[in-house]
């Protein structure tokens, strides 16, 4: 995490990061396949967004980065946000979200990268839900949401955090990268049925004292399925402590930095772009 820091104020004079280094088009049949809107949703993302509460959307204008099939779009659109905009860059991700979206007409999808921001001082909220730990270069994509953000507005950001999850670190991750990773997709989604399975049965026999573990447990089979699925194809994944997400955020010269402890696995961080000196 040193280096992400450390780069974060040269990335604008270096080319444009290389996306597919990521894993869009493993995310792009994911959500094309788990496009459905289930109420567990609105929960997740009430969780996810921690600091700010359903009248913090009232009236602004948001940016979501990496916006998937659109769900976290979604509840700050019925929150009475007055416009979005939602951007991702697989076809099958912005078909997906288009249609969840269907008749929102303040909020419009489109294909842009989170490293080619074309927004300037624009947007009172822009946030990033379970995307920046994907990508090759976090604070490249930070930093032009922090452009795109109005000074005053804020940026928030939620990620994978290291604490709790030293058994993913250890055993699952090194899976993931020498070989999940680069399973063709559809054979990846039937092979995470197994893993599937067993959390599925392990959870109803009370495994896991975490607030995560708690609220996964009222989950159904197959959003459970969708969950192992999602962990174990992306090509990157990163997993944060505390003080580096903090460092990535400040970094990127965001004032007013929190950070909030998310069921006990994850960190969200919320910051203020500072207001130009007058």
């Amino acid at each position: 995490m040193e280096s992400v820091v450390s780069n974060a104020s040269t990335a604008g004079a270096n080319a444009t990061p290389d996306l597919h280094q990521g894993s869009p088009e493993r995310f792009g049949y994911k959500w094309n396949r788990y496009s459905r809107m289930l109420p567990a949703h609105q929960e997740q993302f009430r969780r996810w967004t921690v600091p700010l509460r359903p009248e913090d959307w009232r009236g602004a204008a948001f940016l979501d980065v990496g916006c998937g099939m659109g769900r976290n779009s979604f509840w700050p659109l019925r929150d009475g946000a007055a416009r979005g905009v939602a951007i991702d860059v697989d076809e099958r991700s912005l078909a997906c979200a288009r249609r969840n979206l269907q008749g929102l007409e303040t909020v419009k999808v489109r294909e842009i990268s989170a490293y080619e921001i074309p927004y300037e001082d624009e947007f009172d909220i822009s946030f990033s839900l379970g995307v920046i730990h994907h990508l090759e270069s976090p604070e490249v994509a930070l930093a032009n949401m922090v452009k795109a953000t109005k000074p005053g507005g804020k940026v928030l950001i939620w990620v994978y955090g290291r604490e709790n999850n030293e058994w993913i670190i250890r055993f699952v991750d090194p899976l993931r990268k020498a070989l999940l990773s680069r399973l063709p997709i559809r054979l990846l989604d039937h092979l995470s049925l197994g893993p599937t399975a067993l959390l599925w049965l392990a959870l109803r026999a009370g495994l896991g004292r975490t607030d995560y573990m708690r609220l996964i447990r009222r989950f159904g089979f197959w959003h459970l399925h969708e969950i192992v699925f999602d962990q174990l194809l992306p090509r990157t994944a990163c997993y944060w402590t505390r003080d580096e997400v903090e460092r990535l955020m400040r970094g990127a010269g965001l004032d007013e930095v929190e950070l909030h402890w998310v069921n006990q696995i994850s960190w969200t961080a919320i910051g203020r772009k500072p207001r130009a000196a007058i």
